[in-house]
This record gives C-alpha cells, sequence and structure tokens, in this order.
C-alpha cells in the first residue's frame, strides 16, 4: 500500500521568507529616509570682496606713438666750383654756428679779386680825367669859346666814367664774396653728418653735396592722430588744437616715465584722405642732444581732467560682446556690466560708461564667482594699491 506524500511544511518556509523581506525592506527605507536630509543640504555660498568704485578726479591722456626729426636739416653744398683744400671737421662732430668745415683752393679766387680790384682803379682814373674835362669845358662853352656841343660830349663821358666805375666797384665786390665763398661754414649749430668729399676732389657750384647739418636743439616730434583723437583733442582744448599751444609729454621706448616736455607748434591743413590721419608736430627742448632724429618715441598729450570711476585692471573681465565686470547685487546675486574702460590711472582701469558708483565691484575672488550664482560679499575698498582679503 502505497503511503501519501508530505507537502505539509512548504507554506511554512513562504511565510518565513516573506516576512524576512519585509523586515530588510523597512530597513532599507528608514536608511534612505535618514540619508536624505544629508544629500539635500546646499553648499555656503563662496566669499567674494567687493568695493565700490573709486570716484575722483582723472587726467586722461592721449598716447601716440611719434617720430623724431630734426629742427632744421640743411644740405651743405659749395656755393663756386673748385677743389677741395682742406677738410676741418671729423665726421658727426657737433658744430656751432660758423665753425669752418671745409676750404677749397683760393688761389684762382685771389686772382680774380686782384683783377677786379685793378679794374676798380683803371675807371677811378677815366672818372678823375672825365671830371676834369667837364670842369676845363664848363668855362669855355659858357664863355663861347668852345662849343656847346663838345660840352655835352665831355658830360656823356663822364657820366659813362661813373657807370664803369659803379660796375667795377660790384664785380670786386663779387670777386670777393666767390673768395668768401671757398671757405664753407656751419650755418647754425646742429651735428653734421660724414664727409661726402675728401681734399683733393673737384667740386661744382651748388650741384655737389658736401656733408649734412642737423640741427638737434630743439627737435621736432611728430605724431599722427586719428579724426577721432583730433577732435576730441581739439573739443576738450579752450581754443582749439590750432588755437593753442598744447603741452605734450615724451618717453623714448626704453623709458618707463614721460620725463620730457614740449609743445604743439604745428597742425597740418587737412587729413590724409587714405589713413584718415592728420600729422602734428611738437617741439621738445633737447639740450644734451640725446633725442636723436629718426628715432621713435611715445607722446601723449592732455585732455584735461575729469570725474572718472575707476576699479582694479584686474576686476576686468573680456568676453565676446566687450568687456565687463562682476558685481553683486543686494541679494548676492553676481551681475555683469558691461562697461566702456578708459586708461590707466595709478594702477587702476577708468570706466567711461556702463558703471554707476554704488554699484559693489568684485575685486577679489574673482574666480570663485560665476553670473547668476550666489556669492557672500566682504567689504574692501579701491585705492591705487587695492586692498581686499586674501583668496
Amino acid at each position: 500500500m502505497t503511503s501519501p506524500s508530505r507537502k505539509a511544511p512548504a507554506p511554512t518556509i513562504s511565510l518565513w521568507t516573506s516576512w524576512l523581506a519585509r523586515i530588510q525592506g523597512a530597513a532599507v527605507g528608514a536608511a534612505i529616509t535618514a540619508a536624505a536630509p544629508v544629500a539635500l543640504a546646499q553648499p555656503a555660498p563662496p566669499p567674494v570682496t567687493v568695493a565700490a568704485p573709486l570716484s575722483r578726479p582723472v587726467t586722461e591722456w592721449q598716447e601716440h606713438a611719434a617720430r623724431i626729426e630734426p629742427s632744421a636739416r640743411v644740405e651743405l653744398r659749395a656755393r663756386v666750383s673748385g677743389q677741395v683744400d682742406q677738410v676741418h671737421f671729423t665726421d658727426g662732430a657737433i658744430v656751432r654756428a660758423g665753425d669752418l668745415l671745409f676750404t677749397l683752393d683760393q688761389r684762382p679766387f685771389q686772382i680774380a679779386l686782384e683783377t677786379a680790384r685793378a679794374e676798380v682803379a683803371r675807371n677811378e682814373a677815366r672818372l678823375l680825367l672825365a671830371e676834369q674835362q667837364v670842369a676845363r669845358y664848363e668855362p669855355l662853352a659858357a664863355s663861347r669859346i668852345a662849343p656847346q656841343a663838345e660840352l655835352d660830349s665831355r658830360r656823356s663821358a663822364l657820366r659813362e666814367a661813373q657807370a664803369g666805375l659803379a660796375a667795377a666797384r660790384a664785380a670786386e665786390r663779387q670777386a670777393e664774396l666767390d673768395l668768401e665763398f671757398t671757405e664753407i661754414r656751419a650755418p647754425r649749430p646742429g651735428r653734421v653728418s660724414d664727409r661726402r668729399v675728401d681734399a683733393g676732389n673737384l667740386v661744382q657750384q651748388g650741384q655737389t653735396v658736401l656733408t649734412t647739418l642737423l640741427a638737434l636743439d630743439p627737435v621736432y616730434v611728430t605724431f599722427d592722430p586719428s579724426e577721432a583723437e583730433y577732435l576730441r583733442q581739439a573739443r576738450s582744448a579752450r581754443a582749439g588744437l590750432r588755437g593753442t599751444s598744447l603741452p605734450v609729454q615724451l618717453r623714448l621706448l626704453d623709458e618707463a616715465e614721460f620725463s620730457r616736455e614740449g609743445r604743439v607748434d604745428f597742425v597740418d591743413s587737412a587729413f590724409d584722405a587714405r589713413s584718415g590721419t592728420i600729422r602734428v608736430r611738437a617741439v621738445v627742448p633737447n639740450p644734451d642732444l640725446f633725442l636723436t632724429p629718426g628715432s621713435f618715441a611715445r607722446i601723449r598729450l592732455s585732455t584735461g581732467e575729469e570725474p572718472s570711476l575707476l576699479v582694479p585692471d584686474a576686476s576686468v573681465m573680456a568676453d565676446q560682446t566687450g568687456r565687463m565686470v562682476l558685481t553683486v547685487a543686494a541679494d548676492g546675486t553676481v551681475t555683469p556690466r558691461q562697461v566702456r574702460l578708459g586708461p590707466l590711472s595709478d594702477g587702476l582701469r577708468v570706466v567711461r560708461s556702463g558703471l554707476a558708483p554704488e554699484d559693489r565691484v568684485i575685486i577679489g575672488g574673482l574666480h570663485r564667482a560665476r553670473p547668476g550664482m550666489r556669492v557672500t560679499a566682504e567689504q574692501g575698498r579701491i585705492g591705487p594699491s587695492p586692498i581686499a582679503s586674501a583668496d
């Protein structure tokens, strides 16, 4: 007889498994519920240092690239033809007005001068004879002993003798000048270039260049402002750029400070149609002759003193639309401000527009701030050397 199968314990195992799963699920749910506040906690806003823009009058300048030129350039040429006898200067020397530079062979000109003087003496003798003959014939003609026509002829000869003497004396002065022109002297103080001819060379009157003389004290400094820069400068000057001698400051390319001063003395009459610039010239004293023609320099002109807002240059950022600074609103939100900038002044950047005096500009911790996020603002201040909390 077959015994019945045993299946009663199966429901007991199933109930135990279900109960254990409920216990484990409740424990997991409790753990998740306990961890939920930790996961939802927000980080504290990062700290930044803010300050209101510094407000003060600033003297603004326009800077330009400039070229130094001599105040006078003279090409020395012989005024008479002849052979160079001596050279009296060293190449590149500083000379004074009247210094002897070249001497031509003077012998032909001395002979010409002696000939002219002899011609003067001969005409003086002719004049004396003509005067004596007129004096002799005047009483004879008055007493009708000699004809009047003879007296007229003598008087005509006298006038010819006077004219001949005048011409001879003019020729004598010309011969003296030609002899003087054999000595080529410096017409003004300055620096001479190298000699173009040596002793023994023949030079042609008015053609052969002997050397070049540059006047170096003062020097000219020329620059080419654009039309916009010219208009701004002209409007800021009381009498306009043409009507006033504006002061300028100059520095060389290896100098940090604008230590040399001068004044504008010339503005060209028209703009260059190709470049849209106008040529301006300033006169700068050069007593030590250090400023060398042909070299470049930086020149600046004052456009006047105006009230301005200044921020540290490091707080200015750039994006695709231009320059901006980050400000912090009253609720701690970072807000970008598009700004138009000016020059640097004592290490600070002038802000022409886009910023208000009451704005709080981020000057420290800028790398922690992003537009739209919240930050913790700590008060700082802006000065020539900005003070901000350490990052």
